[in-house]
């Protein structure tokens, strides 16, 4: 098996741990490298500014930043780094004044990530710019270590598949919130099991309020604690919701017209699969040029995961691990009913989606040894390497300017 051929390397690397930080640094830094390089070398690039946000909160927008135009494929100006930082924004200067274009985006309550950001922002904007890239790199460092201490020393070696995921890298492409949501709650995790309950509850929270995914981890370790009685873990797991809830009253009470339920306007079963298929058989039919049907079949290896990953939790034992296999399952649906026009029709939308499975896949793993994994792990390797390649050699440059 191909697996098993490669598991000398995972051993490897996990006994050289310099090495693997040092891969993950070549991996991240050519991703970085690539992405400035065709914007002047300039590090505002990867926060994707708009322009016509970016007009309309000329104040807060750092100078001399590249702004996109916009383009045909990219759901309009800029992309969603810019949304956390325009509203980390009011954080830093300590008030509650949103941006413009922004006020009742079903990212408000998104808060997390725009606070981290807001510590390093107080100091000035390009501070801020700073902080999302600083956050990405550090939290995903720091809870590849915390999630090597939850695993065994057979499920250890594989670690490295968190540290150099292709969808935590997808993310911080981007400077999104995926890989920080996610390492917010490795490490939340590993409080848990440690019994440190305040340092669970208070990154918990943070880790729901920076993506509401988190809820997928948080919810099977809480429905595993009322099945097993465990009233004491049951009550500390559902007070991770006192804090989200909060902000949600507020933002219910400074928004009348947002409400918690306009997220579920995203749920559409199956429909992004199925169109983005479509989308596939009408450029054949149409007999396009290879480069767009290139294009579209990026995103074919995640269709592949995804229905691997719809099946993988029904392998093994199923009496082991069943709290991460609901967890996984969680995921799974989560892809199943992401729509085309928001997900399925970018492939950086739908890759992020995949970003919380990789620890949880691993802690599955850690749980039942007969879990077959071997073919989501060898696609998700396939993905990573796919993704170099088009940072590399097909992403190409968009419509952009310097500053006003």
């Amino acid at each position: 098996m191909i697996l098993k051929k490669l598991d000398p390397i995972f051993h490897y690397l996990n006994k050289k741990q310099f090495l693997s930080i040092t891969l993950f640094f070549i991996l991240w830094g050519i991703s970085t490298i690539s992405y400035w390089k065709k914007y002047e070398w300039n590090p505002s690039s990867m926060v994707n500014f708009g322009y016509e946000f970016a007009l309309q909160n000329q104040k807060e927008t750092p100078s001399n930043s590249i702004l996109f135009k916009g383009e045909t494929g990219d759901l309009g100006a800029g992309y969603d780094g810019q949304i956390f930082y325009y509203f980390s924004r009011p954080l830093a200067n300590f008030n509650l004044n949103w941006p413009k274009g922004f006020d009742e985006s079903y990212r408000a309550p998104r808060i997390g990530y725009p606070l981290l950001i807001a510590m390093f922002g107080v100091f000035g904007k390009g501070f801020a710019i700073f902080g999302m890239y600083f956050w990405n790199i550090f939290l995903i460092l720091v809870s590849y270590f915390y999630l090597r201490k939850l695993l065994d020393d057979e499920t250890k070696p594989y670690a490295i598949l968190y540290l150099l995921s292709p969808f935590a890298l997808g993310s911080y492409y981007v400077l999104v919130s995926d890989s920080i949501m996610v390492s917010l709650l490795i490490i939340a995790y590993y409080f848990f099991v440690k019994e440190k309950w305040i340092q669970f509850i208070l990154l918990s929270s943070l880790a729901i309020l920076t993506k509401e995914p988190a809820l997928f981890l948080l919810f099977p370790i809480g429905l595993y604690a009322l099945i097993h009685k465990d009233w004491k873990k049951m009550i500390i797991v559902g007070s991770v919701l006192v804090i989200p809830v909060c902000w949600h009253l507020y933002l219910s009470y400074r928004f009348p017209n947002w409400r918690p339920g306009r997220l579920t306007d995203f749920i559409l079963p199956f429909e992004g699969l199925i169109s983005y298929m479509e989308s596939i058989w009408r450029q054949i039919a149409a007999d396009s040029n290879l480069k767009e049907l290139a294009r579209l079949f990026s995103r074919f290896p995640l269709v592949v995961l995804f229905f691997l990953g719809a099946f993988l939790p029904f392998t093994g034992k199923l009496n082991k691990g069943w709290e991460f296999r609901i967890s996984f399952l969680l995921i799974m649906f989560m892809v199943a009913t992401a729509g085309y026009y928001h997900f399925w029709s970018v492939y950086e939308n739908v890759s992020r989606m995949f970003t919380l499975s990789i620890p949880v896949l691993l802690l599955l793993m850690n749980s039942d040894k007969q879990l077959r994994k071997q073919e989501y792990i060898l696609v998700t390797l396939l993905i990573l390497f796919l993704f170099i390649i088009k940072v590399l050699f097909i992403s190409k440059q968009m419509n952009f300017q310097v500053g006003f």
